[in-house]
């Protein structure tokens, strides 16, 4: 029995969807700009295995507005934890779920395991583009950031009532092209609709984005990996998502850098998952849940 719910967790709702089920507990979390109807998929594909429990983070989904810091994430997930009765819950999320995921395994050494799918922060300086030409690579990050810029200033903007209708016609024909189910991928682009005043809204929020961007800018995760000692697996992407072309050689370096910083902490697990993008979990759902659950019942 799916049950979805709306928790209080010290001044802020949490919308989380409970599958159900008497087997371990699982946590999957989305990624920035998605929400948990966007972790459908693969929820059903794990379900078997585990009780799964799905969150829309905070300024996400149906979830309340919030400051983004790691520890104010954190927090509202250990809320969920506690209120959903999720005894030492395994922790998988994809891409900002992913880093989430890396650092309750920190913060969490009694966690059966955590799974980081491609939850990786984005390149800042060149020494995260290791075989780029220097030079290249600085204008490379320069244009990279541009992109980014523009796409933080377009964030939470209003949408016109007249254009609604023409966005989820190509939301539908987005999840053909990605050979998704329709339903579910429209259910994750309303749930991040905001209607207010008479006027509608994609979330997160331009001023989210912005603390979401550099929350992600300042962030290692060599250190927490190096400093985590529950079971933990990193998947990685390796080919790029259509709008990554343009960049194909400052995304091949930086995951050259992710798989060199991988391999630097002995104990972690990694794994570059054949044929799949950063959008994995909607390409490979099923493939991913068999190396997540074989992956937690090896460390039982």
């Amino acid at each position: 029995m799916i049950n979805d719910r709306l928790l209080d967790a010290g001044g802020i709702q949490l919308a989380v969807r409970d599958f159900g089920g008497d087997e371990p507990p699982l946590l999957l979390l989305h990624g920035a700009g998605g929400n948990l109807a966007h972790m459908t998929a693969l929820a059903r594909a794990l379900r078997p295995r585990h009780r799964v429990v799905t969150v829309d983070l905070r300024g996400h989904g149906r979830s309340s507005d919030g400051p983004w810091t790691w520890d104010a994430a954190l927090g509202d997930l250990a809320a969920v934890c506690v209120q959903l009765e999720l005894d030492r819950p395994a922790v998988v999320g994809h891409s900002l779920g992913g880093m989430l995921a890396a650092l309750w395994g920190q913060r969490h050494p009694e966690s059966p395991g955590v799974v980081n799918l491609d939850g990786n922060p984005p390149p800042t300086r060149p020494g995260h583009l290791p075989g780029l030409d220097p030079e290249k690579a600085v204008g490379e990050l320069a244009r990279l950031h541009a992109i980014f810029d523009t796409m933080q200033e377009a964030a939470g903007q209003v949408i016109p009532a007249d254009q609604l209708p023409d966005l989820v016609e190509r939301q539908q024909m987005a999840a053909r092209d990605m050979g998704a189910n329709e339903k579910v991928w429209v259910e994750g682009f309303r749930r991040n609709l905001v209607h207010a005043g008479g006027e509608t809204s994609i979330r997160p929020s331009a001023a989210l984005t912005a603390q979401l961007r550099t929350a992600m800018n300042e962030l290692d995760l060599g250190p927490v990996y190096a400093a985590t000692t529950c079971p933990e697996l990193i998947v990685l992407a390796t080919r790029d998502l259509p709008e990554q072309e343009p960049f194909a050689d400052l995304y091949a370096a930086h995951r050259r850098y992710l798989i060199e910083q991988a391999r630097a902490v002995p104990h972690l697990r990694h794994l570059s998952l054949a044929d799949a993008s950063h959008a994995m979990v909607i390409e490979q759902p099923t493939v991913l849940a068999g190396v997540i659950t074989d992956f937690l019942a090896e460390h039982r």
